[in-house]
């Protein structure tokens, strides 16, 4: 038991780089597609009537 390595560490920095991996993906996406889902949103607002 004194020479297993220990690997609570290790579960916690693969969740680290996950989250660091999905938080680059949408960066990236937002990027992208930022103007595109804006211009969306816009046309959506417009055509809606007032009250």
């Amino acid at each position: 038991m004194l020479f297993l390595p220990r690997e609570e560490g290790q579960g916690l920095a693969e969740y680290g780089l996950i989250l660091v991996l999905i938080a680059v993906i949408v960066v990236v996406v937002v990027a992208l597609l930022g103007t595109q889902i804006s211009t969306l949103f816009s046309q959506v607002q417009s055509a809606i009537p007032a009250p």
